[in-house]
């Protein structure tokens, strides 16, 4: 398990919040330059300092997050607010050493879940499962505590499609967490809802941490299965998911990660022109040579 304790008095006197990783921005979301042994760290720590500090709100940029960013200015606004966004995408490992920024591994939602569910067992933290598919969030927590003995799944709410729309519905989630009261708040509602709701909810809720995590319920109850390990370690999870539902992935991957290229492609050009007119601005004010301005 992570020390925060330690990490926390390295990091200066006293409980005091953890530096943050450096960032590189896609297009319109930012992306932290983070391993998973780190985000855990960080998590730990702002558990620990629950009502110090407003929840922190972690999300996992991937290539299709990107893309919808893109063309969602709402949702754009949401994963720009997040505290910690974690590169869930081997896509945007991918892209971050094409843009000289280099994130040292891909930090899966999911993985990250289940690292904070052991993490919590330990720590003896408060954890909230909300949304999924029905029933997945209680036998996803079952699972979890049978894994992780001592782990205090506190609550889990599944509340019905368009529930954000619905004021009564809306209220009974908030009063339902409220009552929990949980130190980790997951939250699994599909992208966009689930950013947005956590940006415009996260604020008024009484937990420590609120954390996006896709279909992490559904894989943990078994009713999704998850790559096999050989797979993921062979950057090929994206082409297991797209033979498995190739209905509901197959206009995200040939579509959406064809536009991702491009956005990325796109900032890899502005950079390197950026970089271009900088040497040559250098060159007519004497501060390099022009030989040293065309490399």
């Amino acid at each position: 398990m992570v020390k925060a304790d330690e990490q926390a008095a390295k990091a200066g006197e006293g409980r005091v919040r953890l530096p943050r990783p450096p960032r590189l921005v896609l297009g319109r979301v930012p992306v932290d330059r983070i391993s998973m042994e780190y985000a855990a760290v960080l998590v730990v720590e702002a558990l620990q300092q629950r009502g110090n500090y407003p929840p922190l709100k972690i999300v996992g940029p991937n290539a299709h997050l990107v893309t919808l960013a893109e063309h969602n200015g709402r949702f754009a606004e949401a994963m720009q607010a997040a505290d910690l966004a974690v590169p869930d995408g081997i896509s945007v490992v991918m892209a971050s050493r094409l843009l000289r920024a280099p994130i040292p591994e891909r930090v899966a939602g999911g993985d990250l879940m289940e690292r904070m569910c052991a993490e919590a067992a330990h720590y003896g933290f408060r954890v909230f499962f909300l949304g999924g598919l029905p029933g997945a969030a209680v036998m996803a927590a079952y699972n979890l505590q049978a894994r992780y003995p001592g782990l205090r799944i506190c609550g889990t709410y599944c509340p019905r499609a368009g529930f954000e729309e619905d004021w009564q519905e809306e209220l009974r989630v908030r009063r339902a967490i409220a009552e929990a009261e949980p130190d980790l708040l997951c939250v699994a509602l599909g992208a966009p809802k689930q950013e947005i709701w956590m940006h415009e909810n996260a604020a008024g809720l009484p937990v420590g941490a609120v954390m996006s995590v896709g279909a992490a319920f559904d894989t943990q109850a078994g009713l999704r299965r998850r790559a096999p390990r050989w797979v993921q370690r062979m950057a090929l999870e994206w082409l297991f998911r797209l033979l498995m539902e190739p209905r509901r992935l197959g206009r995200r991957y040939v579509v959406g990660n064809t536009e991702f290229v491009v956005v990325v492609l796109r900032q890899w050009f502005r950079e390197k022109m950026a970089g271009v007119r900088k040497r040559w601005t250098d060159a007519r004010l004497g501060r390099v040579s022009r030989d040293e301005a065309r490399g």
